[in-house]
């Protein structure tokens, strides 16, 4: 298989948002806060669209960025559209063969990409063997991607990660997490691992990853929890830190995203589900860490995300210290984000980035799963899922618009 690129254009769409307060509507005791709108411009962007194809879960895929954010490299899985209940996926929601793993690269902050399929990458084949180490975690060009099990495009329940040195042009791996399974902490669990990480030096990086017990009942989503593991070695051994949650917590706690405040902080935000009772809106917590992963502390509740299994946080750190998380809200057909000026203790009005989702005829509130960035400009671009009444297919697009001096 050779390097192929697709070119896609951009399409630039001016959408109006509503301004004001927001009912506050109260489900599961928590309450929708205030809405607002960006300051300046908003910019909504097709990252990735092809005719007959599903694309999605930018969460699920990793996110990159290089030269202050000029440069923006996210991941996407592609696979054959057909509307049904669920997924509009071939395959439905136990969908693994067919589904590829796919690139899509801005050179120019966000506001045009190009779809990539690099040799040697997620899904192409390769088998996972022992990590040889030797990576340098802060060479100009690095990128890692994890691999898991519980999403598509990858059935990996020992987990395992591919690297590359050429901002993700070409991939070596997969590699094994060694004796990462065998902790104590992880006996019985397969890993059920994105991609987020935090590098600590050449030789070191922090790895924010989850695991559930591998004797999952059948379709039903199991009580993942996120811990943090480490390498000091370049990549050849990775030993487990923390659980961010506490196993014996009863909700689902996954997907973190993290950030790294100016005074060390670790910031995480967590994907939460109450397993047991699908009536309950799923959540985004916040927690936060100052002793370099070692220990966790609840810090707030962001927002909820919906019903339908809800949606994974993204997040990121301004250049002034400020934290904007992202998400996305099946219930109201929503993704909206906001911003944070204490660190994660608490968050200002919803800005809305999009409200122009069209369901299919199922009714499926199918998308999200954003990612988000910043771009050498200091605007922020947030990419997600989406499918609106002109593009009706799953597609990914982006939101670039500028923060300002909002809270």
């Amino acid at each position: 298989m050779t390097s192929k690129s697709i070119i896609i254009k951009q399409l630039h769409t001016k959408i109006a948002l509503m301004v004001g307060l927001f009912s506050a509507l109260a489900i599961g005791g928590c309450k929708h806060p205030a809405t607002s709108n960006a300051t300046g411009s908003m910019r909504n962007v097709i990252v990735a669209s092809e005719a007959g194809k599903f694309c999605g879960w930018p969460a699920n895929n990793g996110l990159w960025r290089w030269d202050g954010g000029r440069e923006i490299l996210v991941g996407l899985s592609f696979g054959d559209y057909v509307e049904q209940q669920g997924h509009n996926l071939k395959g439905g929601s136990d969908a693994t063969l067919g589904v590829v793993s796919r690139l899509a690269r801005s050179r120019d902050g966000g506001r045009s990409w190009t779809v990539e399929d690099p040799e040697n990458f997620v899904g192409d084949g390769g088998v996972a063997t022992d990590s040889p180490g030797g990576f340098d975690f802060q060479s100009p060009g690095f990128a890692l991607r994890v691999v898991g099990v519980g999403y598509h495009g990858s059935q990996d329940a020992a987990g395992s990660f591919f690297v590359s040195g050429d901002r993700g042009r070409t991939w070596r791996g997969p590699y094994r997490f060694g004796a990462l399974r065998k902790d104590a902490n992880l006996q019985g669990m397969e890993l059920t691992a994105r991609t987020r990480y935090l590098t600590t030096g050449p030789n070191s990086c922090l790895l924010f990853m989850s695991a559930r017990p591998t004797r999952s009942i059948p379709g039903q989503i199991a009580t993942d929890k996120s811990f943090v593991a480490e390498t000091t070695d370049g990549g050849r051994s990775f030993h487990f830190v923390a659980w961010i949650v506490p196993l014996q917590d009863p909700y689902r706690a996954v997907m973190p995203a993290v950030a790294r405040l100016a005074d060390g902080t670790i910031i995480a935000s967590l994907r939460r589900r109450d397993v047991a009772n699908a009536q309950v809106p799923c959540w985004v917590d916040c927690y936060g860490s100052r002793d370099n992963g070692r220990s966790w502390n609840f810090s707030s509740r962001v927002g909820q995300t919906g019903l339908e299994n809800g949606n994974p946080p993204a997040l990121t750190v301004l250049r002034d210290g400020r934290l904007v998380c992202a998400y996305g809200d099946r219930s109201r057909d929503r993704i909206v984000a906001r911003v944070s000026a204490d660190g994660g203790k608490s968050w200002g009005a919803e800005i809305v980035l999009r409200t122009d989702f069209q369901p299919d005829k199922f009714g499926d509130h199918d998308f999200g799963y954003p990612q988000l960035t910043t771009n050498e400009r200091s605007d922020l671009v947030a990419l997600y899922y989406w499918a609106t009444k002109d593009l009706p297919q799953q597609h990914i697009a982006a939101t670039v618009w500028n923060l300002g001096n909002q809270k």
